[in-house]
């Protein structure tokens, strides 16, 4: 009789096999669930949350069997294990936003949120939260109102402009000017100015989704009058004017300046919109800053429309603002994607608070955050960042290093991206514990700093109370 086949030996070994045969025995959301609605921490959640966070416990014990963490487990104890979980979800749970302390030194951090509102324009934003209130009410006339009225007698008064409106940000503005005003037609832009923007959004594609054509004129680094002219045609509709606020071009360059882009397009019967982005209201300048092309100057140097934001250099919140002529203004309420791009109470409530500090306060830079943070002496800087060494040296061990050194801040989010703000911070560094790792100990606490040159450096320019770092600092 023929031996039969020899017995193969399984390639996986045990522990793996008892692992996959463990994730397989996993109990069902629903004996999941059951066993979680009698526990009294859980039992009075509601049942869409209570399946949200089962889940998230289920997929917690997976993690600790697939790791090894957690050896094999009886059906019953697997289940007491995801109620464990699922308990300690609910304990430790906290809203998707969270408070954290921008320790980056960059004043305008897009991804933490931009320019921090004035104390009246968060009182506004919270009336207006609180409470009904005269969005769209004429009180005196007892009929619907516009909603622009909230901020476009301020707008008009600080920029010179004949009107004003307001949508949900500057992309959206330079998407509502073109819609309206060049759908089916040319744009003429130079070269240099064909921006990308925040998120990969670039200015031909807004341009594109506007339904304009664009036209290119001039080269990356030279544009010149005469391009502008030759490119003139019975299909143009503007001519644009992007402000390169993210980038620098030096060297042998040139660009057409606004007044005589203004210039040209009179002679040809055409109007000049500029994107001026960053959008300053005041001249940085006096605050010892780098000038900023400001808003009033571009009205009076005769452009039609003009867009910028309102949560960069101007400290408000996020929003796209549109100054000019009266008649074209007209026109852009008028088109019904206005609609799909305007802001909502809470927006112009803290908008039209930020305005009216520009217009009535005695100490702008004082009152606007923003203002205050970029405007601060790296003598200040340094007095904060001692106080702050001292805070964070208590709650690390004696194997990390924690100095004070001067260093360089940013205004961000694209605003004046050649100006380096002299400023103050606390490097910490540790032998052992990689700058990355460090890192991650401030992370869990909340604190974001900056990650340079094998070091953690938390930076003291967009700090004002050290306090912010009396934290609990855990080392995994």
């Amino acid at each position: 009789m023929a031996p039969g086949p020899a017995k193969r030996e399984s390639s996986v070994p045990a522990e793996i096999g008892s692992q996959v045969q463990a994730l397989r025995a996993m109990p069902s959301v629903d004996e999941c669930l059951r066993a979680a609605q009698s526990a009294p921490e859980l039992a009075g959640l509601g049942a869409a949350y209570l399946k949200v966070i089962v889940r998230r416990a289920q997929e917690a014990v997976r993690d600790e069997l697939r790791t090894g963490r957690s050896g094999a487990l009886e059906r019953s104890a697997m289940v007491a294990e995801v109620v464990r979980h699922a308990r300690l979800a609910a304990h430790h749970d906290e809203p998707f936003l969270r408070p954290i302390v921008n320790a980056t030194g960059v004043v305008l951090h897009t991804n933490l949120g931009r320019a921090l509102l004035a104390e009246s324009a968060i009182e506004a934003a919270v009336m207006a939260a609180r409470s009904p209130v005269n969005l769209e009410y004429n009180l005196e006339s007892g009929e619907r109102g516009d909603r622009d009225a909230i901020i476009e007698d301020v707008l008009c008064a600080l920029t010179g402009a004949e009107a004003a409106t307001v949508v949900n940000n500057n992309a959206a503005a330079v998407l509502l000017t073109l819609n309206t005003l060049a759908s089916g037609r040319e744009v003429i832009v130079s070269r240099g100015e064909l921006i990308e923007i925040g998120g990969a959004f670039r200015i031909p594609d807004v341009m594109t989704h506007a339904g304009a054509r664009l036209r290119e004129v001039g080269t990356t680094n030279r544009t010149h009058p005469g391009d502008y002219e030759g490119s003139i045609g019975p299909d143009s509709a503007l001519l644009m004017k992007v402000h390169p606020s993210n980038y620098r071009i030096i060297g042998f360059t040139a660009e057409v300046p606004l007044e005589d882009l203004v210039r040209i397009g009179r002679e040809h019967g055409l109007e000049v919109v500029e994107d001026l982005g960053a959008g300053a209201i005041v001249d940085l300048a006096r605050y010892g800053l780098p000038h900023e092309p400001v808003v009033a100057e571009r009205i009076a140097a005769g452009a039609a429309l003009v867009t910028f934001s309102g949560d960069k250099l101007l400290g408000g919140p996020q929003a796209g603002l549109i100054v000019g002529r009266r008649e074209m203004i007209a026109r852009l309420k008028a088109n019904p994607l206005r609609r799909a791009l305007r802001c909502d109470k809470l927006t112009l409530a803290a908008l039209g608070a930020t305005l009216r500090i520009y217009l009535r306060s005695a100490d702008i830079a004082r009152e606007i955050p923003t203002l205050r943070l970029m405007r601060r002496k790296p003598a200040e800087l340094r007095m904060v960042a001692e106080r702050s060494r001292s805070i964070i040296a208590e709650r690390l061990s004696r194997d990390f290093n924690v100095e004070v050194c001067d260093t360089a801040s940013r205004i961000g989010s694209g605003s004046m991206p050649d100006a380096a703000l002299a400023s103050c911070g606390v490097r910490i560094t540790n032998a052992r514990v990689s700058a990355g790792a460090i890192a991650a100990i401030f992370r869990r606490a909340g604190i974001i700093g900056r990650v340079a040159n094998n070091s953690f450096m938390l930076d003291m320019r967009t700090i004002e109370d050290p306090a912010v770092f009396a934290v609990e600092l855990t080392h995994k």
